[in-house]
């Protein structure tokens, strides 16, 4: 008896897509996340603008695929694939870990110094990391659809660009404060309040503008799978 193939529709080949879109976006966001880049556009109050991670430049793509999950498959639908973008990265993490415990061998092109200055990302910066993204990803899920229905399904720029900004506000302030609470800098001291504050703020800065900059994609996003596949966004109501 032959094993039937497996036929996927329209709807679920382009589903299956934007999925693998937004795992390799994540992955490549916490991979690349060690390397800080600076632009030195101005400052404020000793801060370089524009000084951050590299990772921020793949991250932001998450949240304009959870958009458009959200849009044509459902806030549970966006939400299953937050999880499995969690999971994705869980599993890489302790891929990492095991390669990174593994001895290195004599004729390796790589010598375990540099595969540890690549891949020796502390385990509690991935812990804020992976935190930080489930609850901006999971606000961002609920702001999206609230701001859908009380608009009645209109002003797409207003649910994509706000939901978006709230829930980057929300992820910087959470990685700052896993991250750097109670972990005593160079000086020996702890950090303040008001530090950590201005970290997360002069952080969020960027990932603001990044957002605005992204908003006209989603309409792009729009344009291309209604004429690419005949997709229909899903109703306010939905």
């Amino acid at each position: 008896m032959q094993t039937p193939h497996l036929a996927l529709d329209t709807r679920s080949r382009v589903f299956v897509a934007l999925t693998a879109a937004f795992v390799t976006a994540l992955l490549i966001a916490d991979l690349t996340g060690g390397k800080f880049f600076r632009l030195q556009l101005f400052s404020i109050g000793g801060y370089e603008f524009v000084t951050h991670s590299v990772g921020m430049l793949s991250f932001p793509i998450t949240f304009l695929l959870t958009d458009l999950l959200n849009e044509y498959y459902g806030a549970k639908a966006a939400r299953f694939v937050t999880l499995v973008g969690l999971g994705c990265a869980a599993m890489a993490f302790l891929l990492v870990l095991v390669g990174r415990a593994l001895p290195v061998a004599p004729e390796s092109p790589l010598p375990q110094a540099a595969f540890e200055q690549v891949f020796g990302m502390s385990n509690r910066l991935y812990v804020a990391s992976l935190t930080a993204y489930l609850v901006g990803q999971l606000s961002d899920i609920s702001l999206f659809g609230l701001l859908k229905r009380l608009t009645a399904g209109r002003l797409v720029w207003l649910r994509a660009t706000g939901s978006t900004v709230v829930s980057q506000a929300l992820d910087s302030f959470v990685v700052t404060f896993i991250l750097f609470y109670g972990a005593a800098g160079a000086d020996g001291r702890m950090p303040e309040t008001s530090t950590l504050l201005g970290i997360a703020a002069t952080g969020y800065i960027l990932k603001f503008v990044l957002a605005l900059g992204l908003t006209p994609l989603i309409y792009l996003g729009r344009w291309w799978l209604h004429r690419r596949f005949g997709l229909q966004p899903l109703p306010a109501t939905a």
